[in-house]
């Protein structure tokens, strides 16, 4: 991004924020004042739910932030599209901020795209699966009526389904075993053996921290995003935003190793963040609602 974002003496990334370079540069790029300074406000909001990203290169946290910016995804980890998460290379002696998109963002651009006329992802609860017939992408459930019955019964799979404005329809359902296979093998950041020992409550209080990624903390929302990522890459018809976001979420995937959650982290470390220079280390997620959208009611 230019020496126009170089570090310098900053001490905080409100001060590197408040140099005079980098709200000009910052403006430059949105191109007034008035959207420069809201775009600093989101960032200092992302910062103030999730303090290790002082600890991570400012460069990074602006580069993250304007790509949030150019998807019209809101920061706001209240809402959960999409979040800045901080990476640390004890190799290199840095930390990094990287962009990711939540479930909800890639539904939202989806969305946006105006392909789709519906958009449903859900996780299915114990009970309530009847059939599901995998050559005629046919599936029956029964779904608990009882919000909060529903909220504490046990997850046993994921189903995902989309419609196009053209007519083309498409339905997938994995079951939570395949779920959990799929992120032993694609996730750095997150064990089998590691899940099973955490729910059992093997782990250490004091080794808690090592646990602090989405597939841990949140594995439906987790699921919820591989089943939307898997739907619409493979059978979906994606807008150049959509085609951005994957790549770079493949990017994240790919690299993940361990990072403090999507907001406020569920434990605080008192240890070194492992990174991917260490010897991997068990570890390590988004919510459990429903998500449809009728584009057209």
């Amino acid at each position: 991004m230019g020496n126009s974002l170089v570090q310098n003496n900053a001490k905080t990334i409100g001060d590197y924020l408040g140099k005079i370079n980098i709200k000009t540069y910052i403006n430059g790029i949105l191109g007034n004042e008035k959207e420069g300074q809201k775009f600093i406000s989101s960032i200092m909001s992302a910062v103030s739910v999730n303090p290790k990203l002082q600890e991570c290169e400012y460069s990074s946290i602006i580069s993250s932030a304007l790509l949030a910016n150019a998807l019209n995804l809101s920061l706001s980890p209240t809402i959960g599209l999409c979040y800045i998460i901080p990476f640390k290379n004890n190799k290199a002696g840095t930390s990094t901020a990287t962009f990711v998109l939540g479930y909800k963002g890639y539904i939202q651009l989806a969305i946006r795209s105006g392909y789709y006329k519906k958009l449903t992802v859900e996780a299915i609860k114990e009970g309530e699966l009847v059939r599901y017939d995998a050559i005629h992408e046919e599936i029956e459930v029964n779904l608990i009526e009882d919000e909060e019955l529903r909220e504490s019964t046990p997850t046993i799979g994921y189903y995902a389904m989309f419609k196009h404005v053209n007519g083309f329809e498409k339905v997938i359902y994995w079951s939570i075993q395949k779920m959990q296979i799929h992120a032993n093998k694609y996730s750095k950041a997150y064990s089998l053996d590691a899940d099973t020992k955490l729910k059992s409550g093997e782990i250490p209080q004091d080794q808690m921290w090592k646990y602090s990624s989405f597939w841990y903390t949140d594995f439906d929302g987790m699921a919820k995003k591989t089943m939307i990522r898997q739907l619409i890459s493979k059978w979906g018809i994606m807008s150049i935003d959509m085609q951005n976001a994957v790549e770079n979420d493949a990017d994240f995937i790919k690299n993940d190793t361990h990072f403090f959650g999507d907001g406020v982290p569920p434990i605080q470390p008192t240890e070194p963040i492992i990174t991917p220079d260490e010897p991997q280390a068990q570890p390590q997620q988004e919510k459990s609602t429903t998500e449809e959208f009728d584009l057209f009611g």
